[in-house]
């Protein structure tokens, strides 16, 4: 048994590159799950500062514009854009999720009405005890959900200071690495090994994909969340903001987030209009979408990116949402990427005989 372990690690990490990268790899991930609440701000500004390099690049290169003008340009852009989303979305999101919190008895009863006209109809399958049972125990739930978000709220009443904390720096710090970005790089990499060409190799391949990744899953959310948005508002249904902005999240999960999401969209439309066509015609137009997006927008906005196999991307999905929550969802198809191009990256024996000859 100690043989094979030997042989394995002379296999795989006989070669100081793979030793390099698998430092690197193993401080980012301790460093990320142990003190992601602490470096939050340094990252969210981290990822916002790399998606604004490019259209900084774009006016430097293109337009000959000083660097600091086109930082102060895209930066101030990206800020008033950020005010107008926050002040002009989030009041009516806010609203429209206290009306839908406000209307979930009144739909717990229609659909308690509902239901206990089942065993009326189909007495063969259906048990008036069972549906009883079911919304006895769906009721306790509802409460219980109820008192759960008059507590979130006081929470967040608190979290209110943090956010404006956040506000305040992570703006301040992007407007730094993005003005001293060769200064902060060659600084950083003073504290990296010496032997990362194997890491250059492996950041390389993967910085494009990321960039293209991120930028084309942010279109992406803002397209569907659009589009569902103005759909809802042609048939008149109710919350159609709250109901769009979380179709429009629903991407972050590939699958699984269409699944799930639907759920809601469907229970407001049979709530308000019931077995009515208008109902239908929302489902239909609704569908057709999410076909739309799968079909046409996926594959035009993530073209650059390494395909992955369904199954790779669910258990992506799982892994890095267990460890690092709504950001590890949004990374799981980059952190996927990543984890592809380590492995076909990383030296083996015959690799290493081959470089020596």
């Amino acid at each position: 048994m100690i043989e094979l372990l030997k042989k394995w690690y002379m296999r795989h990490f006989s070669d100081p590159q793979a030793i390099g990268l698998a430092v690197i790899l193993l401080f980012c991930f301790i460093a990320i799950y142990f003190f992601s609440d602490l470096i939050a701000p340094l990252l969210i500004a981290l990822v916002l500062a790399y998606l604004l390099e490019f259209p900084i690049h774009f006016l430097v290169t293109r337009f000959l514009l000083p660097r600091i003008l086109a930082i102060m340009l895209i930066l101030g852009g990206f800020i008033t854009f950020a005010l107008l989303l926050a002040f002009g979305l989030l009041p009516n999101l806010i609203n429209q999720t206290i009306n839908l919190l406000s209307d979930l008895p009144n739909m717990f009863n229609k659909l308690h009405s509902w239901a206990m006209r089942l065993p009326e109809i189909h007495p063969e399958f259906v048990d008036a005890q069972m549906i009883e049972g079911i919304f006895t125990a769906t009721r306790s739930k509802i409460l219980g959900f109820g008192e759960s978000a008059v507590k979130f709220s006081l929470t967040s009443i608190v979290n209110l200071v943090t956010i404006g904390i956040y506000a305040f720096l992570v703006p301040l710090m992007m407007f730094f690495m993005l003005k001293d970005k060769d200064t902060l790089i060659r600084s950083f990499t003073q504290f990296l090994p010496q032997n990362r060409r194997l890491a250059n190799k492996v950041w390389q391949e993967m910085q494009l994909q990321i960039a293209n990744y991120i930028r084309g899953k942010l279109l992406e959310i803002a397209i569907v969340a659009l589009v569902c948005y103005i759909l809802f508002l042609f048939f008149g249904l109710n919350y159609p903001l709250l109901l769009s902005v979380a179709v429009g999240i629903s991407v972050l999960v590939p699958y699984v987030g269409a699944v799930l999401v639907s759920i809601p969209v469907a229970l407001v439309a049979f709530f308000q209009f019931g077995d009515h066509a208008t109902f239908w015609y929302i489902m239909i137009a609704y569908v057709v979408s999410q076909l739309l997006d799968g079909n046409l927008l996926v594959p035009f906005l993530f073209s650059e990116v390494v395909n992955l196999h369904p199954l790779t991307i669910i258990v992506s999905v799982l892994i890095f949402g267990g460890l690092w929550g709504f950001w590890g969802v949004f990374f799981a198809i980059p952190l996927a990427t990543l984890v592809k191009a380590v492995i076909n990256a990383w030296p083996s024996t015959e690799e290493l005989n081959v470089i020596v000859k």
